[in-house]
């Protein structure tokens, strides 16, 4: 059973840093598309940022110049280096793993930005 898990969530000042974790296990194939998510309360779910297997990367134009997603295959986790944080930031973010023949979700860590 292919089970995330994410990590680095919490409180933070404006202007400041957080970089979240995201850790699968379980799965025996490779791992096509990470992405990371974010819904804050009364929103829709939003893309925020995407890499696949070759390390091409996609960021919402919300979070260019100041989020970097990135991988690491031996591990099978995914990061979020997130700088220069705002409070429109707020918000659970999860990822997502896709492979060839499935998908799956983490439950989320939430960050929230104070002014």
């Amino acid at each position: 059973q292919v089970q995330l898990v994410e990590s680095g969530g919490g409180l933070v000042q404006a202007g400041g840093s957080l970089r979240l974790s995201c850790a699968a296990s379980g799965i025996s194939r490779s791992i096509d598309v990470m992405t990371w998510y974010r819904q804050a309360p009364g929103t829709v779910r939003e893309l925020v940022a995407s890499i696949n297997s070759g390390g091409t990367t996609n960021h919402a134009d919300s979070v260019k110049d100041r989020f970097t997603i990135s991988r690491d295959n031996a591990k099978n986790t995914v990061y979020l280096q997130k700088n220069s944080l705002e409070p429109e930031d707020t918000a659970l973010y999860s990822c997502s793993i896709a492979w060839s023949s499935g998908s799956s979700w983490g439950r989320g860590t939430q960050v929230t930005v104070s002014s």
